[in-house]
């Protein structure tokens, strides 16, 4: 919206399909909503009950700016023991998802640098690129190839302004896991043209096909590396708004010089949750994971049995991004047609990079039961008949 009261570089319209959501959503009584990766389930009881006395006894007020120091110790230790890291503390850094990647674009990037990011992406990422005066350079990937990223591809699109490579595995929205051999790719491709990588892996709770691999694994990955993380999906935790991020230490020193001017500390009586929840992650996670790995292994079988759709089989997250293209239509249309005849919201894939046209995303954030009744009514549909 352009005003001469709005900065000019926030002229361009922003909106993205995740933000009409929950206003779609509200167009009918019945509406199934697929749309966000807002799971239906709350959070552990046990996590917000830990977290409430620990504010009753006092832990109300600001924290250490890079984070409560046990929460800290937490997270060495989560990286130690469950992935075989072993991460300095002033490589860690507490923040939240989303502002950890602004957090991260701000560090390294100058006007002007170029940031690969692998198609279909989450929805936010051009945007967040720009907001830090970065240009995001998008390479596709394709689902013949598993959506894994192709090497030769990814080192075309490098000219001399790029900077860095944002990965996510698993992926959203297509729920792929990087190979071992795809991230050992990646990153020869980054030491040979010294990027940084900033590797998103905030649904590393659900990695099905395989354990789940850190970017932080790989050897020799470390030096160039800034890990974001989130308890957001892996603890069912997305309105406390915690996270953190690692990376080496010079990168950490400027985020937290950052993040203090943003924001000074984040909030105490979610880094106590997110600590408990850490602690408790082999009592809190197994029943959670297995809860999402069951939808999302239902909602593929329903849709590989509707005709002129398919989706590959599930690696990973509680996504999945299924192929319409039999139908003739664009995503937008079947999107729009599967909300208004069948009364399920859902994503288009175009709202994922152009690659994700043909495709449809669906994030399986309600039960069974639920998922059984949307497929019910998309099956009963004109266009998959």
């Amino acid at each position: 919206m352009k005003h001469k009261y709005i900065a000019k570089r926030f002229w361009k319209d922003y909106h993205t399909a995740m933000s009409s959501s929950y206003e779609l959503a509200r167009k009918f009584d019945d509406c199934i909503n697929l749309s966000l990766g807002d799971p239906d389930l709350i959070t552990d009881s046990r996590i917000i009950k830990a977290a409430m006395d620990d504010a009753l006894a006092g832990h109300t007020k600001y924290t250490d700016f890079r984070g409560d120091p046990e929460l800290r110790r937490a997270i060495r230790e989560y990286y130690r023991d469950d992935l075989g890291v072993d991460v300095a503390d002033e490589e860690i850094m507490v923040s939240c998802a989303c502002m950890a990647m602004n957090l991260a674009l701000q560090a390294v990037l100058d006007p002007g640098d170029e940031v690969i990011i692998h198609a279909p992406y989450y929805t936010q990422y051009p945007q967040q690129i720009e907001l830090a005066y970065g240009v995001p350079v998008v390479l596709d990937t394709l689902e013949e190839e598993d959506f894994q990223v192709n090497v030769e591809r990814l080192e075309a699109l490098i000219t001399e302004r790029t900077k860095a490579i944002v990965i996510n595995s698993p992926n959203n929205p297509t729920g792929s896991c990087f190979t071992p051999e795809t991230m050992q790719r990646i990153l020869a491709v980054a030491q040979k043209y010294d990027l940084v990588i900033i590797s998103d892996e905030i649904y590393s709770l659900y990695s099905f096909s395989s354990p789940f691999m850190s970017m932080l694994q790989v050897e020799g990955a470390r030096k160039r590396t800034i890990v974001i993380n989130s308890f957001s999906k892996d603890y069912t935790m997305t309105g406390w708004r915690i996270g953190h991020i690692i990376a080496p230490d010079f990168l950490i020193n400027a985020i937290r010089q950052i993040s203090e001017k943003v924001i000074f500390t984040y909030p105490s009586i979610s880094q106590r949750a997110a600590l408990y929840a850490l602690e408790h992650r082999h009592e809190i996670q197994p029943a959670m994971r297995e809860e999402y790995k069951s939808r999302v292994f239902y909602a593929a079988r329903r849709i590989n049995q509707i005709p002129h759709m398919s989706v590959l089989d599930p690696k990973g997250t509680f996504y999945l991004f299924f192929n319409i293209k039999e139908t003739g239509l664009s995503s937008a249309e079947v999107s729009s047609r599967i909300l208004q005849e069948a009364h399920v919201l859902t994503l288009p894939g175009s709202a994922f990079g152009d690659c994700g046209e043909g495709y449809i995303r669906i994030a399986c954030t309600v039960g069974v039961d639920k998922l059984a009744e949307a497929f019910d009514r998309i099956g009963r549909m004109d266009i998959f008949r």
